[in-house]
């Protein structure tokens, strides 16, 4: 079954938004991404600032996590590796971190 396009869910933007395809793995590096500056691990992009904030970071971690066991059965390989990998990271950062 082919999965649906952002167009199809009436989900796209307006005269053709330049944005990245909306898929569960740009949805999950979104996330990880958002980690990473909660983590104090890179700047925010809206600031430029660095500011951990491990609260952030453990909630964002925790989504993740929730993905995961919400959706582990209908992932493809790719998918399931990348968010897989993706806590793996984040976990690691945010133990060394909050130590």
């Amino acid at each position: 079954m082919a999965s649906p396009d952002s167009s199809a869910c009436g989900c796209g933007g307006p005269g053709g938004t330049l944005m990245p395809e909306a898929t569960f793995s740009t949805f999950v590096l979104s996330l990880a991404s958002s980690a990473m500056v909660h983590l104090g691990e890179v700047p925010d992009p809206g600031t430029g600032q660095v500011q951990p904030d491990l609260t952030l970071a453990k909630h964002t971690i925790d989504v993740l996590c929730m993905l995961k066991c919400k959706t582990g059965k209908g992932l493809d390989p790719d998918e399931k590796k990348l968010l897989e990998d993706l806590l793996y990271e984040l976990r690691l950062k945010y133990v060394a971190k909050s130590a």
